[in-house]
Order: C-alpha cells, then sequence, then structure tokens
C-alpha cells in the first residue's frame, strides 16, 4: 500500500514562504555528526567542492556556449515549473508516483520511476536556481516552490517509514542521488529538520549493508553509484562514518576479475553478469569514480586504495577503443541503443552512439583531475581528437553535456595540448566476445555471443527486438562518410532479422525472446580468435536465439577489408535462414548508386533483385563488396521502413520515423543443411577499387570453408588466418586441439600467434608446415618442440582467451 495524503498546494507555498522569511537556519546536528569547527572545516569543504564538481567552475556565463546552455536550463526549468500542479500523489500530473493499491508490478515500476523524475525534475530547478544566467539564479519564489515539491515528496513517499516498490535502484540509486545533489545546492535553506529527515530517508532505503557484500546489485557500477551515495549522505549530514564506509567500499571495484562485472584485465567491462557496457553502465562507472575521486582528494578520505590505477588504466584499455569520432561503439552499450528519446525527459534530449561518446569523453576529462601528469597529457590529446572529429554532433553544443561536464572540456578544447589522430591496429575483448579494428580512415566493431556474453541484452521494457545483435554483427563506420550510420534512428527503423554481418533465421521471434536482463545464452564456446595487434582472426560458434540455426562464421581483419567466410549453416525450423553482407541507413531520403560488376542499378524504393553470380557490388559513400569466385544466393533489396522508438522501448516516444535501406543478404533457403558465404567488406573503398580487387583473383586465398575449419592467405601481406573448430588442418597448419591461428611473413621472419577461444585451458599442439630455423621469441605459455623441416609448438592456452605469440626465423 503506498497511502496517498492530501496537500494544498496553495497553503503549503504560502506557508512556506512565510516561514522561510522569518527562519533562522543553523547547521544541521545528526548522529554520527563531528563537532561544528571540524563540519565547517571538512563538510563545508566537500560541499564546496561537490558544488563545483556538478555546477562547474572558471567559465564565463554569458559567453559561448555556456549562455545558450545556461539560457536553456533556464527555459526548461521555466517550463517544469509552470507546469508543476501538486496533489496527492504527483508534483507534476503526468509523473503520479503512489496509488493505494498497484495492480501489478509493472505498475509499481512506472510508480517508483515516475518519483525518480519528479526529483530529477526538482534537480533540474535546483540547478536553475544555483547557476549563474538562467534568469531564475536565487530566486526566492523558486527557491520557495523546490522546498514544498521537496517537502511533498519526502511527506508522501521517500521518508524513513516508507515501504520500497517498484524497481530497487529508484530507491537505492536514482532518488537518493538526486535528492542529495538537491540537498548540496540548498543547503543553506533547507534547515536543519529537513536535512535530517532527508538523511534518516536515504539511511532507510541505503542501509550501510548495500555494500556489506560485493554480490548482486552491488557490483561494478552499481556500487560505484551506492557508494556515491554514501559519500553525499555523509557530507550533507557530517558523518564520517559514512564518508569512510564510501571509500572502503570502493575498493572491492577496482581489482581485475576473471568473469562477470567490472573490468577485466583485457579491457573487457561486464555488467549484469553477461553484457558488453563500456559504453552505459561502464561510463556510469567511470563517471562516478571521477566524482568521487575529485571529491575526496586532499580529505581525511581520500582513495589511497593501489588498485584505483586499474581506473586510470581503463580510459586507454576499456574505453577509448570503444570511442571513434566522438561516438561510443553500440557495441558496448547494451540495452542503452533502443532508448532514443525518452518520454519521461521533458527537455525531449535524445540518446545516440555520439550522445554516449560525448557522456564518457566528461568522464574522462574530471578524471584526469585524479591521474599523472602523463596521464592527463595524453588524454587531453585524445579528448582533443575527439572533439575535432565529430562532425556529426559537435562535442561543444552536445545536449548531452551540462554546463560543468561542458567546461571542462571546452578548457580541454581550448589547451595546449596536440590533437591525437585515431590510432590503428586491432583490439580482442576475449571478456566480452568483442573485437575492434582501426584503419585509417575507418574502423569496425563485432559483437559475438557465448555461454559467458547473452545474444543481447533487454529490461525494463527497453531493447525488446536486439535479438540478434550477438550473432555476428559487423559494425563500421567511416571517419568522415557513413559516421551517423547508427546514429539516424537505426535502432527503430532497421529489419531487426537483417543486421549487418549476421546469419539468422527468419523464425518470428516474441518482443524480448529469451528472457530479460540478458538471461539469453547460447551454449557454444569456440568464440573469440587472434591478434598480432595489427591485423586479427575472429571466429564464432553461432547457434540462432530461439531457433535451431547452426554456423559457423570467421572474420580476417586486414588493411582495407574485412574477409567474411561462414559455413556448416543449417537450420529445422521451416523458415528461410539469411546472412546479411550488408544493412546500411541511407537517411531519410537517400539514393546513392548502387553497382554491381559494372552496371548501375535501379534507386527506387522497392527495387529487389537476385544478384547469383555477381563478383563485386558498391554502394556509393559507403562501401565495396567482393564475392571471390562469384556470389551464390546473394540477393539486394532497396527499402523504406517506417519505425517507432517505443516499438523497441516501451519508454521512448511513439512518433513514427521513415528511413531508407540498402540490404545485401545471401538467401540459404528454407533449413539449409550446409551452407556457406564469403565476402569481403570493404570501407570507403570506391566503385575502381572495389573492380580491382575482384578482378584480382591471386590476392586472396580461401584455404579452407567448411564445418570443420576456416582459413584464409593474403600473400601480399603475407597473412595466414584459421579458425579451427576442432582438431584438424586447414592449408599448413595443423593443431590437435580447437584453436585461432595468425601468421604473419615478412621477409626472413614470421610471427605465429595462437589462441584457444574455447578457453577450457586445453593444450594445443601446433605445427606449421614451413621450414624454420629457430624461434627467437616466445611468450610464457609457449614451449617449442621443433624447428627444422616444420615449426612445433605446445601452447598452454589458459583459461582466458589471450594470444600467445612467438616469432621465427625462417629458412
Amino acid at each position: 500500500m503506498h497511502p496517498r495524503v492530501p496537500v494544498s498546494p496553495l497553503s503549503r507555498r504560502a506557508l512556506l514562504r512565510a516561514a522561510l522569511s522569518a527562519a533562522v537556519l543553523a547547521p544541521a546536528t545528526l548522529p554520527g555528526a563531528v563537532p561544528p569547527a571540524h563540519a565547517a572545516d571538512a563538510y563545508g569543504s566537500l560541499r564546496r567542492t561537490w558544488r563545483e564538481l556538478i555546477l562547474g567552475t572558471g567559465f564565463p556565463p554569458a559567453a559561448a556556449p555556456f549562455a545558450s546552455k545556461l539560457s536553456e536550463l533556464g527555459d526548461t526549468a521555466r517550463g517544469l515549473r509552470a507546469s508543476m500542479v501538486p496533489a496527492a500523489g504527483s508534483l507534476w500530473p503526468d509523473l503520479p508516483y503512489a496509488d493505494p493499491d498497484p495492480d501489478t508490478d509493472a505498475e509499481s515500476y512506472a510508480f517508483s520511476g515516475n518519483l525518480a523524475v519528479s526529483y530529477r525534475r526538482l534537480r533540474t530547478l535546483a540547478e536553475a536556481y544555483a547557476q549563474p544566467g538562467t534568469g531564475l539564479t536565487g530566486d526566492a519564489d523558486l527557491r520557495a516552490d523546490l522546498l514544498a515539491g521537496l517537502d511533498q515528496l519526502h511527506d508522501e513517499a521517500y521518508h524513513a517509514g516508507q515501504a520500497r516498490y517498484g524497481d530497487w535502484y529508484d530507491w537505492q540509486v536514482g532518488i537518493p542521488q538526486t535528492l542529495l545533489d538537491i540537498d548540496v545546492l540548498l543547503y543553506d535553506a533547507l534547515g536543519p529538520a529537513r536535512i535530517s529527515r532527508h538523511c534518516a530517508a536515504v539511511d532507510r532505503f541505503v542501509p550501510d549493508s548495500a555494500v556489506a557484500r560485493y554480490s548482486g546489485t552491488s557490483t561494478a557500477a552499481n556500487r560505484v553509484d551506492l557508494c556515491r551515495v554514501f559519500a553525499l549522505r555523509g557530507v550533507v549530514g557530517g558523518s564520517a562514518a559514512k564518508l569512510s564506509l564510501a571509500r572502503d567500499a570502493l575498493s572491492p571495484v577496482f581489482p581485475y576479475v576473471t568473469a562477470g562485472d567490472g573490468l577485466h584485465a583485457d579491457g573487457s567491462f561486464v555488467q549484469h553478469t553477461c553484457v558488453p557496457y563500456a559504453g552505459a553502465y561502464g561510463a556510469v562507472m567511470l563517471g562516478g569514480l571521477s566524482l568521487l575521486l575529485a571529491l575526496l582528494r586532499g580529505s581525511a578520505w581520500e582513495v589511497t586504495d593501489s588498485g584505483r590505477q586499474a581506473v586510470f588504466d581503463s580510459v586507454e584499455k576499456a574505453y577509448a577503443p570503444f570511442l571513434f569520432n566522438g561516438l561510443a561503439m553500440d557495441t558496448v552499450s547494451g540495452r542503452a541503443v533502443s532508448r532514443g528519446v525518452r518520454t519521461s525527459d521533458t527537455r525531449g534530449v535524445r540518446q545516440d552512439d555520439h550522445l554516449r561518446g560525448h557522456a564518457v569523453m566528461a568522464c574522462v576529462a574530471l578524471l584526469a583531475r585524479s591521474a599523472s601528469g602523463a596521464e592527463r597529457a595524453r588524454w587531453e590529446g585524445l579528448l582533443k581528437g575527439w572533439i575535432a572529429r565529430d562532425r556529426v554532433s559537435p562535442v561543444l553544443d552536445s545536449p548531452a553535456l551540462g554546463v560543468a561536464a561542458l567546461a571542462r572540456l571546452k578548457s580541454v578544447a581550448d589547451g595546449t595540448a596536440a590533437a591525437s589522430p585515431e590510432p590503428s591496429g586491432h583490439r580482442l575483448f576475449p571478456g566480452m566476445d568483442r573485437a575492434v579494428h582501426r584503419r585509417p580512415g575507418w574502423a569496425a566493431g563485432l559483437s559475438m555471443a557465448s555461454h559467458r556474453i547473452t545474444y543481447y541484452e533487454n529490461g525494463n521494457g527497453e531493447n525488446l527486438r536486439g535479438w540478434h545483435s550477438g550473432s555476428g554483427m559487423l559494425y563500421w563506420w567511416g571517419d568522415t562518410f557513413a559516421n551517423d550510420q547508427y546514429t539516424d534512428d537505426f535502432w527503430p527503423t532497421v529489419d531487426p532479422y537483417r543486421l549487418p554481418g549476421t546469419t539468422a533465421s527468419r523464425k518470428p521471434l516474441a518482443d524480448g525472446e529469451g528472457g530479460a536482463w540478458g538471461a539469453a545464452r547460447p551454449d557454444v564456446r569456440w568464440v573469440g580468435g587472434t591478434t598480432d595487434g595489427t591485423y586479427a582472426a575472429v571466429g564464432q560458434h553461432l547457434k540462432g536465439l530461439s531457433s535451431t540455426l547452426l554456423a559457423r562464421k570467421s572474420w580476417f581483419f586486414l588493411d582495407d577489408c574485412v574477409v567474411c567466410l561462414g559455413s556448416g549453416i543449417r537450420g529445422r525450423d521451416g523458415t528461410g535462414v539469411e546472412s546479411v553482407v550488408d544493412n546500411r541507413n541511407l537517411g531519410a531520403d537517400g539514393v546513392h548508386a548502387f553497382t554491381v560488376d559494372g552496371a548501375v542499378q535501379p534507386a527506387e524504393p522497392g527495387w529487389t533483385a537476385s544478384l547469383t553470380g555477381a563478383r563485386w557490388a558498391h554502394l556509393a559513400g559507403h562501401a565495396g563488396y567482393v564475392f571471390p569466385g562469384g556470389a551464390a544466393s546473394l540477393k539486394a533489396l532497396r527499402e523504406t521502413r517506417t519505425g517507432r522508438w517505443s516499438d523497441i522501448n516501451r519508454g521512448s516516444v511513439t512518433d513514427p520515423i521513415t528511413r531508407r535501406y540498402l540490404t545485401l543478404w545471401f538467401d540459404h533457403g528454407t533449413d539449409p543443411t550446409g551452407a556457406a558465404y564469403a565476402y569481403l567488406l570493404m570501407p570507403g573503398a570506391g566503385r575502381d577499387r572495389t573492380a580491382a580487387r575482384a578482378a584480382d583473383t591471386g590476392w586472396l586465398t580461401v584455404l579452407a570453408n567448411t564445418a570443420e575449419g576456416q582459413g584464409v592467405r593474403v600473400p601480399s601481406l603475407g597473412f595466414t588466418g584459421i579458425s579451427l573448430w576442432s582438431a584438424g588442418t586447414v592449408g599448413e597448419v595443423t593443431t590437435t586441439a580447437p584453436a585461432s591461428v595468425l601468421i604473419r611473413e615478412s621477409g626472413a621472419t614470421a610471427t605465429v600467434c595462437v589462441s584457444g577461444p574455447t578457453r577450457d585451458g586445453a593444450t594445443i599442439d601446433l605445427t606449421w608446415n614451413r621450414p624454420v630455423s629457430s624461434v627467437t621469441s616466445s611468450d610464457p605459455g609457449v614451449r617449442v618442440r621443433g624447428t627444422g623441416s616444420a615449426l612445433r609448438l605446445r601452447i598452454a592456452p589458459g583459461a582466458l582467451g589471450a594470444t600467445h605469440r612467438s616469432v621465427v626465423a625462417l629458412t
């Protein structure tokens, strides 16, 4: 039961304003508080620091870009204030937060969510009151309305005698963080009694036991969120014990994990046990840690745990690899990709990959305050480069950034650091079944799934049709082209059965198929690959979500292309099976010439064709596609698709959106028994270069493309890449266990890279039937068993999917 308490808005506001005019406000005296002299020194200093962290400091409010940001904040606040109509169970008519008898869990979740949004709206009003240049700075009537709103929410819902309902996160993180921010901003107007009530409410819903164990909802980003609550509770309520608890409870976040939530040594970040999440929860963790480290720095509660270095290292290991020209790759953003414009966001601000990237950048800029000088210099170079190159969504005009974050990034942009370019190279993340490939002018990201990592995450009505995003989805972006491919309303308008790079059954799936919170995981182990840091060989044993689909997929990441192989494709669902070469979002009215083997194809929406036998295709402004030996069962479609964000996220707006797509796919037919495919993706390639690659039949040799093994050789690069799904032979390489192998030959030397993607620790004996005079170096875990007419190595790969490298001298 959540009883309603009658409220008279007019009498409450009038009485409060009268009381404020005569009130004498004194510092709060609470249980666990320290003597007033020390409190004025320590807690007052911490409050000032927090105000500066959340409001910003040192920026000129009348100058661009701050003046417009502050004016917009004022306009938003005036709109919220005008629409605030306090009544029993709500401050705003569209946000009822209490009901005598909620009928369903969903209704309870809606009420707790509305309560959290109500507090966020009050925080917006409080920021407009505290910031300069909003037109509401220091407004006494606004202050009175704020205090009346805080009192109503306390009396009716968030108080020490209330029973929790709905979403735990609202009560333990969302609401208390927002409330305590407001308390800092309005501290001198609150009075000791109100502060005491607020602290008692926070203590009720966020007891010390919330961080007693590092498990459940108290890990990684969630644990940092909880620590932020304890720290601010200590600051507002003058409690040394709460501040100490906040500091000490951070320590379990720092060590690398080998499975589940947190940072992994390979740069992976996982939340909810099995969801790659650097772009969302990881950003929350980074942001929370950057704030707490900055808040407590130099105080009696400074975070000195040496393990915190993992957080600083994560900037370049876990976050920067997934930032490209200002965007954060969707491949590590979980269900956040489905959010679009939320109906609860009164400003109408959308979420997308660029805005998530801006939020991560702001976290890095703040964390730099607590980092070493060398780290700070490197990060400022990264930030300055991202700021300069984001042409899709200019960072310093970003709606994702508040004034404080904007001020920190503007300082970097105006600083003396040299902008760092986007790097080239390959990064594998075995801990979360992800890969990122970067070359001059473009980047690609690969999403896979295994018994460790989910196909996709849905929950709270979000990301309802992300079913196949872990089935080998191959994202790619250009530096000056196609950089808004997934930004421009891709997720609500794309055919969810035809995500680029995936192999999938056309079997109809229900919204949220497979269960919420990453419950759907395939029972497969061979997922991963090997890399020498420049090129990579990556593979996925694919089992379809809620279908009988089976496939073996491999990707070989090279200089100007990705070579994609599929084999052993079968299914028994009575439906078609497809492998999607690409599915490009052409915008609201994009035409983009499409050429096949030199012939320009029709441009009108609805055009479709069978392209069996095609050797190459080219989509202007996007990419070239080459089909070694000619494509079998290839099809193309120009399509106009209309969707709504609410189709994939029940909390988002319902306005229809239309986008045009060019889809290219292999149609394997109904219930295939052993289908295969092979193609090259060439991002940014022109038509002539695509045609030339197709004509150069000696450039690529497909060594094998079967259910037992896949492999390619590119002589001009000295590259051989192999996926051995079981013990066997592909080309000149034989292994005694499943393995991923990459060989790079250069003159008289070669680098041999091997991993065990099954991560079962089984020893791999490898034979390379090439004359080798010696092994000049090798990683730990590699033993040389023989050289001469052939190289023989024994690899103990361990359980983390890491690459093991040896350098050999060729005879």
